[in-house]
């Protein structure tokens, strides 16, 4: 039987922006996984999952039809995995067979607490490396996050992939973009051999090394959000506030340049002051869009984070979910975490996970 595994992630800045090509995000991959195993069989094949037999799914009505959103539900991300894969699987001249594959998540809490984590974009990396190593595949990291990434975006339609990136290459990692309509155009042009040799226009995946006295702390509002549903809102206020938006777009990556910066001089106040910026950045893109990105729980958790020497935000879509602390190890976070407990916050115990291969 083949077991791999891949990490969650969070977003520690550069949220919404990161969307488009050129725009840096940092990211960070964190010690909780999707596992995906594999085991050969001879009638019939089976895709299973202890944590996902009574998936939600979310549903809109367009007239008298409901219409639903399947980008939540991980089996659409395990079934584009498995399709995307067999066809490279196949170019390759590989004879495709049958199998039972297996799903476990740690992603989410014992008791079905979802915190964010990137559960869809970890089961679809964890899923195309079990499958490659299922076939014998032999596959770099570039090129599993390549195949990652088109199966992704085959369920979900848009975002930015930083999450598969960080599933992929785990650590630290500023993140770019790849041009998407690009992408659209090369895959009716180029066959999926030639589309994972290619070099992809703008992608960028940089690992950091942050500074030693850098400590991430990571609280959790109770409060689950859909980013497929938020980007598309952010989406909506593109189209129609333009000149906001872009220059949103500006600000947000001369913020993360000067982030990434304090990154390679190893200086934390530079980082912290950049957070407190994006910070910023994301409120006022949420004011003009009429989008909840910072919940009151998420500027509670923030703002007590701050009092004590801690630079604070929202992470990822926003809406709920998880909220990231950058502080200097050294402060004594008895308060802080006393504050946090009394107002419902839980403090997630999770480190950096770096993949090393």
């Amino acid at each position: 039987m083949i077991s791999v595994k891949a990490p969650g992630k969070l977003y520690i800045a550069g949220e919404y922006a990161v969307v488009e090509p050129g725009y840096p995000a940092i990211i960070v991959a964190l010690n909780q996984f999707v596992t995906v195993s594999i085991a050969p069989s001879q009638d019939y094949g089976r895709i299973a999952s202890k944590q996902y037999q009574e998936n939600s799914l979310y549903w809109q009505r367009q007239g008298s039809e409901l219409v639903f959103d399947n980008r939540d539900n991980p089996f659409h991300y395990i079934l584009s995995a498995i399709r995307l894969t067999e066809q490279y699987a196949q170019s390759l001249g590989k004879p495709l067979t049958i199998y039972h594959l297996n799903v476990n998540s740690d992603l989410d809490s014992a008791d079905g607490k979802k915190y964010g984590l990137g559960s869809s974009a970890a089961v679809t990396v964890a899923t195309v490396k079990a499958l490659c190593q299922f076939y014998d595949i032999p596959m770099t990291k570039d090129r599993l996050f390549k195949l990652s990434a088109i199966a992704h975006l085959d369920v979900q339609g848009n975002g930015s992939l930083g999450d598969i990136a960080a599933s992929v290459y785990g650590g630290w990692i500023a993140y770019q973009a790849f041009d998407r309509d690009w992408l659209a155009s090369a895959r009716r042009e180029l066959s999926l051999t030639q589309l994972l040799q290619t070099a992809w226009p703008g992608l960028q995946i940089e690992l950091l090394t942050p500074p030693e006295p850098l400590r991430l702390m990571i609280g959790w509002t109770g409060t689950p959000a859909s980013t497929s549903h938020l980007v598309d809102k952010i989406a909506l206020f593109k189209a129609t506030r333009r000149k906001d938006y872009h220059t949103f777009l500006r600000e947000s990556r001369a913020c993360l340049q000067r982030m990434i910066q304090g990154f390679h001089d190893q200086d934390l106040d530079a980082i912290q002051k950049e957070i407190e910026v994006n910070r910023q950045l994301l409120n006022r893109l949420a004011n003009l869009s009429n989008v909840t990105i910072e919940t009151e729980l998420l500027k509670t958790m923030c703002d007590i984070a701050v009092h004590v020497g801690g630079a604070a935000k929202s992470s990822g879509a926003g809406g709920g979910d998880c909220g990231i602390v950058i502080i200097n190890a050294a402060k004594d976070l008895a308060h802080l975490l006393h504050e946090w407990e009394a107002r419902g916050i839980e403090p997630l115990k999770l480190n950096v996970h770096h993949v090393i291969e």
